[in-house]
């Protein structure tokens, strides 16, 4: 178990040196951030000592390896917008990013765990019919579509509930549905067919003879085991929001999130906030997947026996 948490963490290491790199050179190939920080009428002199205070005059292989220095010493540079540290700008972020997060994944299992046991034991009837057609409906709406309909049904229409910002509970309905719908239908699904594998199983039918109530047979032994593809279904679930899902949402509401950060700093090429964002959502992504192998390879030992 300790080689495969060694394991797992050395990968996490070179995914996110990849992505450092790469982050690094796809910014420096979007333009010279000076031209939107200080716009036109700048004289070529003026230009010259803005790009070298920067460090934006020097190769771009030195900018590089200034770059990897400087996240080393876990110092990140200045906002070309704001003036002011990018890891205070980050930090002030991270906040509202994680309520959104943490709200939606809450929702996401609220709903989808029940509904795809449901699916499972009623797969015969219409109320598992209705499930899977639900979660169907749910895949083929993307989030920013949902999002928009809610706006224009909920905000506009009947003005129930706010759009703009988090400033209180009612700021989170709209938003934690919107992320929530995909991830919602996709984890129903993975929990039905996890569930349906279960429930055939000779263990099930022992559990059954012994004389347990059905809920003890179903959720102490069907739904734990059934856990382990659960888990990893969730896993990359949650990557996934860190990843995209709260950039889209985040601008369509105008979250004071990460996501919300990273819109705005792609489009004024601030290039120390759009690097540290990024490094920043890239990093929580690999580490919630580490954590959710090694827990995968603690739950069921096969897949640490297999990697040995």
């Amino acid at each position: 178990m300790i080689m495969f948490a060694l394991r797992t963490v050395l990968k996490m290491a070179i995914t996110l040196f990849v992505i450092i790199t790469l982050v690094f050179f796809a910014t420096r190939l979007s333009g010279n951030p000076i031209d939107i920080v200080v716009g036109e009428g700048l004289t070529q002199e003026d230009r010259a000592v803005l790009t070298a205070y920067f460090g934006l005059d020097a190769p771009v292989w030195e900018q590089y390896l200034r770059y990897l220095r400087s996240i080393l010493a876990g110092e990140f540079g200045i906002s070309f917008l704001e003036r002011r540290p990018v890891s205070q700008i980050v930090a002030e972020r991270i906040g509202p990013s994680l309520q959104l997060l943490a709200s939606s994944l809450a929702l996401t299992l609220a709903v989808a765990v029940p509904l795809g046991i449901a699916a499972a034991l009623y797969r015969k009837s219409w109320i598992g019919s209705a499930v899977m057609i639900v979660a169907f409906l749910g895949y083929a709406v993307p989030n920013f579509v949902l999002a928009i309909f809610m706006i224009l049904i909920f905000a506009f229409t009947l003005n129930w509930l706010p759009v703009v910002g988090n400033g209180s509970p009612w700021h989170f309905v709209m938003p934690t549905i919107a992320m929530s719908g995909v991830l919602i239908a996709a984890l129903t699904r993975f929990t039905r067919n996890a569930m349906l594998d279960v429930l055939g199983q000779d263990y099930m039918r022992t559990a059954r003879a012994k004389g347990l109530p059905e809920h003890v047979v179903i959720f102490k032994h069907g739904l734990k085991n059934a856990g382990v593809t659960i888990l990893s279904v969730l896993g990359l679930q949650i990557a996934g929001m860190a990843a995209s899902g709260n950039v889209v949402i985040e601008a369509i509401f105008s979250w004071p999130g990460i996501g919300d950060l990273l819109v705005r700093s792609a489009i004024m090429r601030d290039y120390p906030v759009l690097q540290f964002g990024v490094i920043s959502v890239a990093l929580a992504v690999v580490v919630i997947n580490a954590v959710v192998d090694i827990a995968y390879a603690w739950a069921d030992p096969r897949i640490r026996l297999a990697g040995g």
